[in-house]
């Protein structure tokens, strides 16, 4: 009895549980758009920290303190000359950025393009990288089999090769490819080591998906550039700490060698890892913003279900409120009871939201093989979240179920 004068008291919460059991079918109903919305919000939390994490694993399997530079046509009387007509990056910038840029550690040039390939009654089309031995560690790229090719190999233009484990599964299938020939644009290569496998890429596409092959050999034989002609370069910063340092350096140099003037536009861009992280996360915070808000309609639309119950559950119960005012129960008796049975529905849809959303991660963990997770600190948002829809939502009908007058609320029929 003594609940029944406190607010919010064990009273109010036992009286709550029985008025909702009166009837379970519209109870069960109401707590259904509580647990979509919820269930929504936790896997769509769980798919947006887990998208940050795969990505950032993904730059960090791009490689070390990683600094890329592209070349960029410069800006000339206001408009932009035509492609090739600008200087262009080449070896001796890179020779340039070792010799004279103090936060740089390695560079490695680079020229890419697609090709058929093919060996025995299989092949291929792949993309054929041309580099040096410094890419390898910039790259942080181990081999599982066999060996990088040799200083010498690329002094020879030798026609060796390195492979990626997705081309090692559709020319070679599960087999040891190291000695084996492949055919590249018409010339026969040695396959001499097995790229240990990173997956995909940080803007798409499938790492495992490359020849690499010696710079010298893939101008030669494969793309017949320029003596020197670099598509773009690859660097390492010492320490993360000297990335922003070694950019103004490699600018400096590049600027100077390409005789640019301190007012002028650069023909080239440089981007590092720190960049590509930040864009990443700039652009899946937005997103999973977006999913969020979305996944809220569902849990509006649960909020307004439990305020289209209240009303009607204060409508049915018009002279039991008028009986208990009668008796001597307060206002706030009477709020607090409404609010309680609000609260009850909202909470018991927020835990069924959050069972069904946890269930829901892991099917989708197994069959989209999709890293999500879903962190306590967000679990519990979700939960309070959905005891606040139910205190919103159910204030106004029990707001007017506490201004009943007990005389008019007695006659009601």
């Amino acid at each position: 009895m003594i609940g029944r004068f406190i607010p919010f008291g064990l009273g109010s919460v036992r009286i709550a549980f029985r008025a909702l059991l009166r009837s379970p079918l519209r109870s069960m109903l109401t707590i259904l758009g509580i647990t979509i919305g919820i269930a929504s919000v936790v896997v769509v939390t769980a798919l947006g920290i887990g998208a940050r994490t795969k990505i950032s694993t993904q730059i960090q399997s791009f490689g070390s303190n990683l600094i890329i530079v592209f070349p960029q046509n410069a800006q000339r009387s206001g408009a932009r000359s035509a492609v090739g007509t600008g200087p262009r990056l080449n070896e001796e910038d890179g020779k340039a950025i070792l010799a004279e840029a103090s936060s740089i550690e390695a560079a490695a040039p680079s020229i890419q393009t697609r090709a058929q390939v093919l060996t025995g009654q299989r092949n291929w089309s792949t993309n054929v990288n041309g580099t040096t031995l410094p890419y390898f560690s910039i790259r942080d790229w181990k081999l599982t089999r066999g060996e990088r090719w040799s200083a010498l190999d690329e002094l020879a233009k030798a026609k060796v090769c390195v492979i990626g484990e997705t081309v090692r599964e559709k020319l070679f299938g599960g087999g040891d490819p190291t000695g084996h020939r492949i055919r590249i644009g018409g010339q026969i290569f040695t396959v001499v080591g097995l790229l240990e496998k990173k997956g995909d890429a940080p803007f798409g596409g499938d790492q495992d998906d490359v020849i690499l092959m010696p710079i010298s050999t893939m101008r030669a034989r494969i793309m017949h550039t320029s003596p020197g002609f670099v598509g773009v370069f690859l660097l390492s910063a010492t320490s993360p700490e000297t990335t922003n340092r070694a950019v103004d350096q490699v600018t400096a140099i590049l600027r100077q060698r390409h005789r640019i003037q301190p007012s002028g536009n650069a023909d080239f861009t440089i981007r590092t890892q720190q960049q590509f992280q930040e864009m990443q996360s700039t652009v899946y915070g937005l997103l999973t913003i977006l999913m969020i808000a979305i996944a809220s309609i569902s849990l509006i639309v649960g909020g307004v279900g439990i305020m289209n119950i209240m009303l009607v559950s204060i409508a049915e119960r018009t002279r039991e409120i008028g009986t208990r005012l009668a008796v001597g129960a307060r206002a706030a008796d009477i709020q607090a009871q409404f609010l309680i049975e609000a609260l009850v529905l909202s909470l018991c849809g927020g835990a069924t939201g959050a069972v069904v959303g946890i269930a829901l991660i892991s099917l989708g963990e197994t069959v989209l093989e999709w890293p999500m997770k879903l962190s306590p600190t967000a679990l519990a948002l979700s939960i309070g979240s959905s005891a606040l829809t139910g205190i919103l939502f159910g204030f106004i009908p029990a707001h007017n179920a506490a201004k009943l007058d007990p005389i008019v609320a007695l006659r009601h029929e």
